[in-house]
Formats: structure tokens, C-alpha cells, sequence
């Protein structure tokens, strides 16, 4: 691609109220033909196991073996293979995500709100957790760290990889690396709507896991939609990946174009949005966007991504927050002066990037915060994964005899009014019980 090609994005200025839901949709997905597609695999690897799996490796990606766990000699191979920079960066971004999830650790806290009355909640750790990890043309070994590490901190008895092979049955030795410094070793090499499938109903190979966790393409997203309605816990629901910039007059074009590429790399049904309160940001925007472009290795998926992607000039950095709120980005960039205190206007972000100098790939790599992300505008309602994502949270409480006689006719009452006899009797037998003197605490 070359600087004359033109890029395609829609441009939108001042653009009314009630124009915006048509601005905020999403590229649209097909998702009943996915599902059409989608289970059939599924179906075949619950019903197979591993002979499923060795026909799609072999169908998908090329690879004849057998043997889908990797074996303990690609690890030390892929530490040997990896530049040592490279490892060092990856030895940092751990680090930091380390540091920023482990204090979310929940603190159990015993209320008493009454006397006799206590009541706590526990954090549990999800036994079995399965973790998918692209490795096509974008090995994405970042997500590795950013699954394995919050799962090791929660106390997962058992982490369970899985991402496609190679046509030769090698897995990307960085996704090695990075499994086996956050503390993960069970890999196996087998990827698309059969892993989730895998993962889901257990193989011959391997084993059934409780949650599924991790990115992938559009049959990835379809299969954990699917086995999610079948009682299968997955992370969050996700879609293509996007962001949007909020650009006042002070942002710099080349960082915001940038920006704006960093995501729509990611896939042609990638969507990057700019709402700016400048003409002449935007103007230089799109130009820089177009220079950058002819430069980029997957300049042509970048472009697809483009030609579904937005331009919007706006009155007010306050009609922009508006707008954001309403999108509910993945990744909201404000790249913009007094950026914390707009920060305090958002209500609908996945993740949020303050002022000119935190582009959205610092976070995507290592500063620490997770970058699995809600998308589609499941931000309204959805939180990214963090440690909380790894554990369930479980109520205790204990009540003594003199508890029970304090609350036993709030629950009477409260039981009768419901109509729920059984409910009101469950208390009153126990207080005839200890009127009696016949029970303890």
C-alpha cells in the first residue's frame, strides 16, 4: 500500500442527538451463520475427544501429530530460541501485571449487625480454569500474562492452556516463555471453536475446565457463546477489538492517528473511532493516518478496519464524554488538557488512557492493568478480567441462640408476609426449641 491510497472513513461533523445511535453501532456480525458453522465442531469434539481434535489441527492448521500436549523440552527450547531483550520485557510487563493484581485481593471482613449475628465473605478460587491463546499471524502472548498470572495469584489449582500449533506442531516459543514465567506448564496445541470445545467438555487429553478465559477470531467468540449457554462459565463476552479518542485542540495528530492504528490491526472488523473538538485535529488526523498506513506490516487488514471506522467533530470535550459514555469503548484514549478531570465523567469505558503521553499499547503490554476487555458496548454492564474474574465469592454467617432470638421474628414476620409458612417455621421451631432450654448456640 502506498501514500495515495485513500483511506475510508466516515467523517461526521456536529452530528445531532439523535444520530448517535446509528453512530455507536458496531460492524455488524452474522452470529446465527457463525453458530450454523460453529456447532458442528463442537458437536464433534464432544462426541470424539481427541480424534476430533487431530482431524481440525490437521483441517485448520495444517498439523498431523497427535501428542497435543507440549512436551517439557519446548519450554527449555523456547527459552534457548527467544532473544533476550525480548524475555526481559516480557520479565517486566509479569512484574507489573503481578504488582497490579495482587491488590485486589478482597480482605475477608466479619460484619455483626447484630449481636449473635455475623456474617463474612470468602474469596474461593476457581479449580479449573481454561486460559485460549491466539497464535496465528499475531501470536498473542501478552494475553498469556495477563490470564496466567491474575489465575497463579487466585490460587487456580489447575491452568489449562490451549493455542493452536504451527504446521510443523510447534507452538510460538514467546508463548511458551510466557506461560512457564507466569507459572503455567499444561499446554496443548490445539486452537479455534475445537479448543473452547476442549475445554468445555474435557478430551482424552484434556480436561474439562470450569471457566474459559481468552481472545480469539469470530468462531472463538461463537463457541464460548455457545458453551456458555450450556452452563459453561467464560470471562466476558467479546467481540472485535476497538477504541475511541477523545481529541481536544491540544492532541497530537501523529499520536492519535497511532492510536487509531494500534487497534485497527488488530482485524478488518476491528472499528477505531476519533471524537474531536477540532477541525484542524481532525484534518491532520486523517492525514497522519494515511502516511502511517503506507508503512504498516498489516497495512491491509488496518485498512478493512478503517473503512467501518469514524471521524466525528463535536461542539464540547463535554458533548465528547457524552458521546463516549453512549459507545462504551473497549479502550477510551483522552487525549486531552485537564485529562484526570474528565476522567471523572466516565461511565462507560473498559479501559481509560489519560493525556498524550499513555497510548493505549502501553496497556495492552505492560504497564499492568489487564487488557481482556468487554467490547461491542458490553462495557455498559461488563468489567474487564481482573483477579476477581478467577475467584467466587461466598457467603458464611453464624448465628447463635441469642442471634436468633434478636432476628428470628424479623424473619417471621417478614416469612408470613410472603405467604412462605415453611420459611416462618424454619425460625419458630428453633426459638420454641431454645425457650425450651433445650439447644445451644
Amino acid at each position: 500500500m502506498n501514500t495515495a491510497t485513500p483511506i475510508h472513513v466516515q467523517v461526521m461533523h456536529y452530528p445531532s442527538r439523535d444520530q448517535w445511535p446509528a453512530l455507536v453501532r458496531r460492524p455488524v456480525i452474522d452470529w446465527e451463520e457463525l453458530e450454523v458453522q460453529v456447532h458442528p465442531i463442537i458437536e464433534a469434539v464432544r462426541r470424539e475427544g481427541d480424534e476430533a481434535l487431530w482431524r481440525f489441527n490437521r483441517q485448520f492448521d495444517g498439523w498431523d501429530g497427535r501428542a497435543l500436549a507440549v512436551p517439557e523440552q519446548a519450554f527449555a527450547e523456547a527459552e534457548v530460541a527467544l532473544d533476550a531483550e525480548l524475555k526481559e520485557a516480557i520479565g517486566h510487563a509479569a512484574h507489573h501485571i503481578e504488582q497490579f493484581h495482587a491488590v485486589q485481593a478482597e480482605a475477608m471482613q466479619v460484619v455483626m449487625p447484630m449481636e449473635g449475628v455475623r456474617c463474612w465473605r470468602k474469596s474461593i478460587p476457581i479449580s479449573r480454569v481454561g486460559l485460549y491463546i491466539p497464535g496465528g499471524s499475531a501470536p498473542l502472548f501478552s494475553t498469556v500474562l495477563m490470564l496466567a498470572v491474575p489465575a497463579r495469584l487466585a490460587g487456580c489449582q489447575r491452568i489449562v492452556l490451549c493455542t493452536p500449533p504451527q504446521a510443523d506442531g510447534r507452538v510460538h516459543p514467546a508463548i511458551l516463555f510466557a506461560a512457564r514465567l507466569a507459572g503455567t506448564t499444561e499446554v496443548y496445541r490445539v486452537g479455534g471453536a475445537q479448543a473452547i470445545a476442549a475445554l468445555a467438555y474435557g478430551t482424552q487429553s484434556i480436561p474439562r475446565v470450569d471457566k474459559i478465559f481468552g481472545p480469539g477470531n469470530q468462531y472463538v467468540t461463537a463457541a464460548k457463546q455457545w458453551v456458555q449457554r450450556e452452563g459453561i462459565a467464560i470471562d466476558l463476552p467479546a467481540g472485535p477489538s476497538e477504541v475511541l479518542v477523545v481529541a481536544d485542540g491540544s492532541a497530537v495528530p501523529e499520536f492519535v492517528a497511532a492510536d487509531l492504528l494500534s487497534q485497527a490491526e488488530h482485524g478488518p472488523d476491528s472499528q477505531v473511532v476519533l471524537v474531536t473538538t477540532s477541525a484542524a485535529v481532525l484534518k491532520a488526523t486523517l492525514e497522519a493516518l494515511t502516511h502511517q498506513l503506507a508503512s504498516l506490516p498489516r497495512a491491509a487488514v488496518a485498512h478493512q478496519a478503517l473503512q467501518h471506522s469514524r471521524a466525528i467533530l463535536v461542539s464540547s470535550v463535554r458533548e465528547a464524554m457524552d458521546f463516549a459514555n453512549a459507545y462504551a469503548p473497549e479502550h477510551l484514549i483522552l487525549a486531552v488538557d485537564q485529562a484526570e478531570t474528565w476522567a471523572e465523567e466516565v461511565r462507560h469505558a473498559g479501559s481509560v488512557f489519560l493525556g498524550h503521553y499513555t497510548p493505549e499499547a502501553a496497556g495492552d503490554y505492560a504497564s499492568g492493568t489487564n487488557h481482556t476487555l468487554p467490547t461491542n458496548g458490553w462495557a455498559r454492564a461488563w468489567s474487564g478480567v481482573s483477579l476477581d474474574s478467577f475467584v467466587r465469592k461466598v457467603t458464611f454467617q453464624h448465628i447463635s441462640e441469642l442471634g436468633l432470638q434478636q432476628l428470628g421474628p424479623i424473619v417471621e414476620r417478614m416469612a408470613q408476609a410472603e405467604a412462605l409458612e415453611a420459611h416462618r417455621r424454619a425460625v419458630s421451631v428453633r426459638l420454641a426449641h431454645a425457650k425450651k432450654g433445650t439447644n445451644g448456640a
